[in-house]
């Protein structure tokens, strides 16, 4: 006698194939999502992930390979590596502090201009000079700068010689100032979009409202801006704080600077038994710069709503 399937279980059977027809869908939908962004995950974990670990396993370990502190006892009990990463927290704090404020109002002055034009050869502009340093900043700076540079004789015809106020291009005040050439258009890139998100019809409703351009610029101006501006300051702080080419040229590796100390391990200019301890410099900037980023990633999602169209 054949079987013949009653009607509850033809339907049990119909959804039970369009819950396997649903989930293979779903898992094909995602799998297009992620695939375009398959290369980019292997390359940051190529790029970054396997070097982070290393740098973080060589860390905690000695030359033989046993589990001990003794490298970051090192770097953080006082002497030259502490004051390395003190410099460098100074350097980087300063560069970023100073560009950021002049990077923003240089920033909020080309997004009023009304000229299209002038606006994109200053975006163009900003980029390029925002990547520019490293060696061939450096010979700028000295050929203009230096004791014999250009600019320096110039202004000393003048009477305004900085060599003479204390200037120094090769201590921390001159590779301070270095650095400001690319923080400050790195600063105007980062910043701009947030600025474009001031929406002008804030303005106008303040304006309805019986606001005085102070009172919008305190109360609605300002608050939008500041995460914005915050995060975009940390960006330069992480950025000022592992600059090495520009102030390893223009020094010679004379300013006690992190990134410089740990070249210095990467030249081979090091005691023997002391190797990883340039591995536990590294780990000290990682784990200064995660604290950066995650603070750009608050800062972040605060500003994302207000640059949402």
């Amino acid at each position: 006698m054949a079987f013949t399937p009653s009607l509850d279980t033809a339907l049990s059977l119909r959804g039970v194939e369009g819950r396997a027809t649903s989930a293979r869908n779903s898992l094909l939908r995602r799998l297009k999502t992620v695939l375009p962004v398959f290369p980019f995950v292997v390359y940051v974990a190529l790029g970054l992930g396997v070097p982070t670990w290393i740098i973080t396993n060589l860390a905690f370990r000695t030359r033989s390979g046993q589990l001990t502190m003794h490298n970051i006892r090192t770097i953080t009990s006082g002497g030259q590596y502490l004051f390395g990463f003190e410099t460098s927290l100074k350097l980087a704090l300063v560069t970023s502090l100073i560009p950021g404020v002049v990077g923003t109002f240089l920033a909020y002055a080309i997004a009023q201009s009304d000229h299209e034009y002038f606006k994109r050869v200053l975006a163009a502009a900003a980029g390029v000079l925002a990547n520019f340093g490293g060696v061939n900043l450096a010979f700028m700076f000295i050929a203009a700068l230096g004791p014999a540079g250009l600019a320096d004789a110039w202004l000393a015809h003048i009477h305004l010689n900085p060599w003479n106020h204390g200037f120094d291009l090769y201590k921390f005040s001159g590779v301070a100032f270095v650095y400001m050439y690319f923080q400050v258009p790195l600063m105007v890139l980062v910043i701009t979009p947030a600025l474009n998100g001031l929406r002008p019809q804030w303005r106008e409703a303040a304006s309805n409202l019986g606001a005085s351009k102070r009172q919008y610029w305190r109360h609605v101006g300002l608050p939008v801006l500041m995460p914005p501006v915050l995060g975009s300051m940390l960006l330069l702080f992480g950025s000022g704080f592992s600059a090495y080419a520009t102030a390893e040229a223009m020094t010679g590796g004379t300013i006690a600077l992190t990134p410089i100390q740990i070249g210095a391990f990467l030249s081979g200019n090091v005691l023997s038994g002391e190797e990883n301890i340039g591995y536990a410099l590294g780990f000290g900037m990682i784990v200064i710069l995660l604290v950066t980023v995650a603070g750009y990633t608050l800062l972040q999602r605060r500003t994302t709503r207000w640059l949402r169209a």
